[in-house]
């Protein structure tokens, strides 16, 4: 699905990736995890044509991305931060989406899902941060794509729409999606993914199972064994 080699970028004098390879297969849910400057979102923004590398390979389904855009219809991307149009109603936003992307939208059953039904009228700049992020992931799972990126997807749900959050993840999984979780919530990466990408310093230190890197840290905890690499 995804087939990074050798990527490097620079911030001025300030080197974030430093050659990260890496490949992801189709379909599970990947976390990528790492401390604040190593890297992940510099990496996740490269996959999503955000930011262009100074050197180095993307791939995805076998075909380089790097400078290219049509290949982003075939993703969903959900933002940490929902910068809306503070001065549209969420249907008005909806309704723009669907223009913009011009495919099959299943909106009505995430309205539903959410109890969204109540806000449609009401302009994004006098929500909540918490329904602003409810209509954060409608927006993001109201398409069928291949590839879906969730930048600290839980960030102010109440339980019950977690609950549901998780629900739609697992049944995205369960299609064959791939699926690429940014979150600082261990407990939410413990419970939710397949296999982790620890990133340290511009390079990934490690890919594989959560018992994995248990295993290697002789932890019996993800949260302990990443206090333990950060320790090292």
């Amino acid at each position: 699905m995804i087939e990074i080699q050798q990527l490097h970028k620079n911030f001025g004098k300030v080197e974030v990736l430093k050659g990260v390879d890496l490949g992801i297969a189709s379909g599970g849910i990947f976390a990528v995890l790492g401390p604040n400057g190593s890297g992940k979102t510099t990496m996740i923004k490269s996959i999503l044509g955000m930011v262009i590398p100074d050197k180095g390979t993307i791939e995805i389904d076998a075909k380089n991305i790097l400078k290219k855009y049509a290949y982003r219809d075939n993703i969903n991307y959900l933002p940490q931060i929902a910068n809306f149009p503070n001065n549209l109603t969420v249907s008005e936003l909806i309704n723009m989406m669907k223009d913009l992307r011009n495919k099959p939208a299943s909106d009505q059953s995430l309205i539903d899902r959410f109890a969204l039904a109540p806000f449609l009228d009401k302009k994004l700049g006098n929500l909540s941060g918490g329904t602003r992020q409810k209509v954060n992931i409608l927006l993001t799972f109201m398409f069928d794509s291949d590839l879906i990126i969730l930048d600290e997807p839980t960030t102010g749900l109440d339980p019950i729409s977690l609950l549901q959050l998780k629900e739609i993840i697992r049944t995205e999984k369960e299609k064959g999606k791939t699926i690429l979780i940014t979150s600082h919530i261990i407990s939410f990466v413990e419970e939710m993914a397949d296999q982790i990408v620890f990133l340290l310093d511009g390079k990934i230190y490690y890919k594989g199972t959560i018992a994995g890197l248990k295993e290697q840290t002789k932890q019996k905890n993800l949260e302990e064994a990443i206090a333990t690499i950060l320790m090292e």
